[in-house]
């Protein structure tokens, strides 16, 4: 993916949505492996086989050691990595440029362990989609490419979620962005989009999927444009011969040498850790717009296990115009969908009933329950803004204590509060030696500055290190990101794409209000993912 790249239902519609009282359905997640049929891409070959398990990767059940060795049971499921690597076919792995890749993830092993083990609660449900299509399978790896598999991930130039999708191309694929929910950021949803973009690509391209890869980065325009130029000079016309963006040089290369690792990790110095090797979450049918806290307590779980599973979701509830479903940890799907079932509709969501006050606003009593003019308005049949003394008003509200959603509270620790330093980098600096300077972790280092741990950093680089607790456990959702100011823009053209104030720009950047910004200057922004989605 190029990385520069509501309305609230009335109230007895809402009651009317829970009151048939059926038994939600819930909808397993297929955990077989490639289905042929209409979803396959005709053009794609067969999947290669490929040898057992590497040494040092995780070995299969041994069925022999089992106490009901000797029952008529079924086979255990497959190791994921075996699994995954019988679909790998992408080729080209002995380029210089893959191999450069792969130089730069063994420096930090540990670290490219950490985020396949952060990818653990969807990898495998990317899986299933992936061969369900019959797509190669180190797509299903992408995603450590481009978030590091963190469903929040959040870009300098907007894009979002695991796939990261930038705001236009997400909306030409169907993925919902408001104040309720982004779907770029839904695991489910976005991972279908980025599947079926990806699809087209690699049919624009003739079948070819390095080209597909690269026009996901920087658009299906520039790839075009170079293969022309390649043509028109009688050069090659694949991946490894065009002039592309220097990100693009070296996206698919960053996809082929993780791959190439999954493939070999003895060779390479990595353990792979023990992943699910079903999907970890079940599918729920809400039939209507539910409460997260509630939600979590018929599941049995924290809310923040949810949030988790449902990243898209920007509020307390679930979208009013759906899509009304919920991911439940498997385990919990049946517990939850029984009690969804014996929930009265009206404990659905909690409402407030409020008495509008001389002097009060729409927009006033929307600030003072955290909630937006268009809900109030949606809500209450409201034509205009136009309110009166002793009318009153319903208003949704969250149904349990603050602290059963903290995550979604905007953490303001980042800006202003603790220890700020900015580091220039300097001569044979690395990630690594900075954490060690400070006495905060390369991980650490790397989220406050939106780059990815194994970055190629170079001198006179600035850097935000955050020490004495100020970062370290920040809220995921707030995410430090450099913005590079561009011709005719301005603080408040700024303020308003990100969904920040002036004033905190010119606080986080020290900007005195006498003085223009100027093109290339750099700012560094601290986005609440939750709230850049509002428009």
């Amino acid at each position: 993916m190029k990385l520069n790249y509501y309305s609230l239902v009335l109230l007895p519609a809402l009651l009317a949505a829970g009151c048939a009282m059926v038994e939600p359905a819930v909808t397993p997640v297929a955990q077989t492996g490639a289905m042929p049929g209409a979803g396959t891409d005709p053009a794609a070959p067969d999947p290669a086989p490929v040898a057992q398990t590497a040494p040092g990767s995780i070995p299969e059940i041994d069925q022999a050691q089992s106490p009901s060795a000797g029952l008529a049971t079924a086979p255990p499921p497959e190791n994921i990595w075996i699994r995954l690597r019988k679909g790998f076919r992408l080729e080209g792995a002995q380029q210089a440029q893959v191999r450069k890749a792969i130089n730069r993830y063994k420096r930090v092993p540990r670290d490219v362990e950490y985020v396949l083990q952060r990818g653990d609660p969807y990898i495998a449900y990317i899986l299933n989609e992936v061969e369900r299509r019959g797509y190669p399978t180190e797509i299903v790896l992408l995603p450590f490419v481009e978030s590091s598999y963190d469903p929040f991930a959040y870009s300098h130039g907007r894009a979002s979620g695991l796939w990261q999708f930038i705001p236009a191309t997400g909306r030409i694929y169907g993925l919902k962005q408001d104040w309720w929910y982004d779907e770029r950021r839904d695991v489910v949803a976005s991972t279908t989009a980025a599947l079926d973009f990806l699809g087209k690509l690699h049919r624009q391209f003739d079948g070819d999927w390095l080209l597909a890869l690269a026009a996901y980065n920087s658009g299906s325009g520039t790839v075009s444009s170079a293969i022309r130029r390649n043509r028109k000079a009688g050069k090659p016309t694949d991946f490894w011969h065009l002039k592309l963006p220097k990100e693009t040089r070296v996206y698919v290369p960053r996809l082929m040498a993780i791959s190439a690792m999954v493939r070999d990790p003895d060779r390479y110095g990595i353990i792979l850790p023990a992943l699910t090797t079903t999907p970890a979450f079940a599918e729920v049918d809400t039939g209507g717009q539910l409460d997260i806290g509630i939600a979590a307590e018929l599941a049995g779980v924290e809310t923040e296990t949810l949030y988790r599973l449902n990243p898209g979701f920007n509020r307390w509830a679930t979208h009013p115009d759906g899509p009304h479903r919920l991911l439940v940890p498997a385990s919990s799907a049946t517990v939850f969908s029984g009690n969804l079932a014996n929930l009265p509709a009206e404990n659905r969501l909690k409402w407030v009933r409020h008495k509008v006050t001389r002097g009060q606003t729409l927009s006033g009593i929307a600030q003072k329950y955290d909630t937006r003019v268009a809900v109030l308005r949606d809500a209450n049949d409201l034509s205009g803004t136009t309110i009166r003394a002793g009318q009153h008003l319903l208003v949704p509200v969250a149904a349990r204590d603050a602290t059963q959603y903290a995550a979604l509270k905007r953490n303001t620790a980042p800006r202003g509060q603790g220890s700020k330093t900015t580091y220039r980098v300097r001569n044979g600096d690395s990630l690594w030696n900075i954490a060690q300077q400070h006495s905060v972790s390369v991980r650490q280092v790397a989220r406050w500055n939106r780059i990815g741990t194994n970055a190629v950093i170079r001198p006179g680089q600035k850097l935000v290190i955050w020490t004495k607790g100020s970062g370290g456990k920040n809220n995921e959702r707030v995410r430090s990101i450099r913005y590079t100011v561009r011709s005719g823009d301005s603080l408040y053209l700024i303020s308003k794409k990100f969904n920040v104030s002036i004033a905190e720009l010119r606080r986080w950047n020290k900007l005195d209000e006498d003085k223009y910004i100027q093109p290339g200057q750099q700012l560094t922004l601290y986005v609440d993912v939750t709230r850049s989605s509002s428009g």
